[in-house]
């Protein structure tokens, strides 16, 4: 009985995390001028990942492509691909407060491990819904964030606190970052430890789960049982 209850979170957890893909890239699409590479970029997966995925999607009809010269595609949602978007909208919005529930959790937790090293004014990576999560839990603990860092930021201030658009010209005022981006989180990560170093960069537990099972997916499948 414990083994199929543990198999069946596990598959919810993978559902979850293929709708969110997919949710992503029907809504990348329908924003239009997108590239396999951009794509994998913006959903923080592999290249590879991301065209199963463009081929799943021209097979169910979500989706179809064009050739544009000089060899180039065009990707662009179908009828079908726009209801199947608005269906996942609807989905996440049902699952929202399970999501707060762990992101919440999952922001202390990591907020309360930045102040034993010492870092207590923090830099959130990424204007996102976790990130307001993010603000609300510092209220709470002996944390301060300084600064929200996102080069789409066209505000002075969000929420109350500086915005920044270049992760360096925070680098002086931030004793640490944590990334709060939800639409690609593992770039975002590797940006930010490029600039302040990866002892300075923290990734909540529920952006790294998902970046772990999108690179899970991505890795071609060994044996998965032994006896």
């Amino acid at each position: 009985m414990r083994d199929r209850g543990a198999a069946g979170m596990a598959s919810d957890r993978d559902k979850s995390s293929d709708q969110t893909i997919l949710l992503g890239l029907l809504d990348a699409v329908e924003r239009g001028d997108v590239t396999q590479r951009g794509l994998s970029r913006e959903l923080g997966i592999a290249v590879g990942l991301v065209n199963s995925y463009v081929r799943r999607c021209i097979k169910t009809g979500l989706i179809k492509v064009q050739q544009i010269p000089p060899r180039r595609y065009g990707y662009y949602l179908t009828p079908k691909g726009f209801v199947e978007k608005s269906r996942l909208v609807a989905s996440y919005f049902v699952h929202s407060f399970d999501f707060f529930r762990r992101a919440r959790a999952s922001c202390e937790a990591t907020l309360l491990n930045a102040t034993k090293a010492g870092h207590k004014r923090i830099g959130l990576v990424g204007s996102s819904e976790l990130a307001e999560i993010a603000v609300i839990v510092a209220t709470e603990i002996d944390v301060q964030i300084v600064a929200i860092i996102d080069s789409n930021l066209k505000k002075p201030r969000i929420l109350g606190i500086p915005a920044v658009k270049e992760a360096a010209a925070a680098v002086k005022d931030v004793d640490a970052v944590m990334i709060t981006s939800i639409a690609q989180p593992r770039a975002t990560y590797e940006d930010a430890v490029s600039v302040f170093g990866a002892k300075r960069v923290y990734l909540p537990s529920v952006l790294a789960n998902l970046v772990a099972r999108a690179e899970r997916a991505s890795t071609p499948s060994k044996k998965r049982t032994q006896k």
